[in-house]
């Protein structure tokens, strides 16, 4: 068994240990900037190809990308490492400190005494760019309806 000798990476013209699994094949070392030019230069050398060339042209490629994602949706989502079921936590509502609502006006919207209530309307007025009263109070009992249906199903589904 011959021992492994150093090789010269294609990229940055350093001299680097192969892994010695794979010391006939490994041209780039480990760099990050080495790894680049190798998955690079490896797509290159495979779009070349001539059964590879028009891979990713023409209507029986579209129809196979659009089936392979039919069949594994939400593939390019990011997942949660903490997932948070947030119908199953309990938000107990707690009054209000140091705040004075006697300088409010009196409303629909104002009638709203706790600061948890202002940073949801605030942040209703932020994601729907809506500043007047009328246009957040269609929002406000929309979203009011959509959790209370939420709500509703996720009872009747565990049988309660």
């Amino acid at each position: 068994m011959e021992p492994i000798k150093r090789k010269k990476c294609r990229h940055c013209r350093k001299l680097f240990w192969p892994n010695p699994r794979n010391v006939t094949r490994q041209e780039y070392c480990c760099e990050p900037e080495c790894r680049r030019a190798s998955k690079t230069d490896s797509q290159k050398r495979w779009t070349e190809k001539p059964e590879n060339r028009n891979y990713f042209c023409g209507p029986t490629n579209v129809e196979r990308v659009q089936e392979w994602r039919k069949n594994h949706p939400g593939y390019w989502r990011r997942k949660s490492e903490n997932p948070i079921n947030a119908l199953q936590e309990i938000l107990n509502q707690q009054p209000p400190e140091n705040m004075d609502t006697a300088d409010l006006p009196s409303g629909v919207l104002q009638d709203i005494e706790s600061t948890q209530h202002l940073v949801l309307l605030g942040l209703i007025a932020e994601f729907t760019g809506a500043a007047l009263q009328d246009d957040l109070e269609i929002t406000v009992h929309r979203l009011l309806q959509l959790g209370q249906d939420i709500v509703n199903n996720s009872i009747h589904s565990r049988g309660g």
